[in-house]
């Protein structure tokens, strides 16, 4: 009764207001070790990340492996409870939520997978499969009711409706993740987390999941947090991109603003390594080649994290955490949709 309460509250929230707040966000896995196995250090997979979502927004994430990219995704569909932080979700407060009371807010709060097949029972038919939700958070539905909102959302994903009896061993990676997002899209949520989608697809068939997933955003509304460290394929869906590094958001910009001017090292060295498609102009465009591996973040940098590989790092970013703040490029002229965490980064 109370999750039927908070979802009839969340459903009032203006339209000018954020469908999705995250305030300083964490999440440390402890790691035991020594006698009796007692806590001795964390991995601080993601260390106080702030943003918003609008509705109908896209927010790209990305960064290298390891950088707390699906950790964060998960902690706001609360499959990982956070360390301390908040998540805000249409107004309530979901962090931590007991399973229960977290129920009815997983209707409109989605997944879809990096791996299309693995996230597929394969004993259970993709009709199923993708009624599942429906059996879940609409149980009223008879047997044939399902049977034809599964159809409708399988044309909607360019499957044929004649396939619904088939299992996942019997269609391809872009097929078996057209089901997935099939699945995720059946009960038209507000919001859909799309972890890495695409990096396990060939290059041909990136681009049709992207092209859908763009137009089923424009049809139906929903907001995407998009996880992918290919910054082409995040320049082409995004709306807003955020550049995590060891648990920490680097920079944090509208897409365009991101990738015409850069303003952390880190976001720098990221786009200086996207292929131009031009062989001309690949062969003779310069790169960034950062020095030395990602730091653990089991014992991450002091100061600004990255300073072990920024090739513009002194003292002052050894004693100082930067803060994530609008840019400035005059005393009278910030932009807070351009935000920076770097001390250093106006003589870039």
């Amino acid at each position: 009764m109370e999750g039927a309460m908070n979802v009839s509250t969340a459903n009032a929230v203006s339209p000018d207001q954020p469908i999705l707040s995250v305030k300083d966000l964490k999440v440390h896995f402890a790691l035991g070790g020594g006698f009796f196995n007692k806590v001795t250090r964390h991995v601080k997979a993601v260390d106080g990340v702030s943003f918003d979502l609008k509705p109908g927004e896209t927010l790209g994430i990305v960064g290298e492996s390891g950088c707390g990219k699906s950790t964060l995704g998960r902690a706001v569909l609360q499959l990982i409870t956070p360390s301390d932080g908040q998540v805000v979700w249409l107004g309530d407060d979901i962090t931590g939520l007991p399973p229960k009371t977290m129920r009815p807010h997983r209707q409109n709060m989605q997944i879809i997978f990096q791996d299309p097949l693995a996230s597929l029972n394969p004993r259970r038919t993709i009709g199923d499969i993708i009624a599942e939700p429906l059996m879940t958070f609409h149980p009223h539905l008879n047997k044939t009711e399902r049977k034809k909102k599964v159809q409708q959302i399988m044309e909607k994903v360019g499957l044929l409706p004649q396939m619904i009896n088939r299992y996942p061993h019997e269609f391809s990676g872009g097929q078996c993740q057209r089901i997935g997002i099939a699945r995720a899209m059946i009960l038209q949520p507000k919001l859909i987390v799309c972890d890495e989608p695409v990096s396990a697809l060939d290059v041909s068939i990136q681009a049709q999941i992207i092209n859908l997933l763009t137009e089923l955003q424009k049809e139906f509304g929903m907001s995407l947090l998009f996880i992918s460290h290919d910054l082409s394929v995040v320049r082409h869906v995004s709306h807003r991109v955020m550049v995590l590094y060891l648990g920490k958001i680097m920079e944090l910009a509208d897409k365009d603003d991101i990738y015409r001017s850069p303003k952390h090292p880190y976001t720098q060295a990221l786009i200086s390594a996207v292929p131009i498609p031009d062989p001309d102009l690949e062969r003779n465009k310069s790169s960034i080649v950062l020095k030395g591996d990602l730091p653990s973040p089991i014992n991450p940098p002091s100061g600004c994290v990255f300073r072990t590989r920024c090739p513009y790092a002194d003292e002052q970013c050894r004693d100082i955490v930067p803060a994530l703040e609008g840019v400035s490029f005059s005393n009278d002229d910030v932009t807070p949709s351009h935000e920076v965490a770097c001390i250093k980064w106006q003589n870039l």
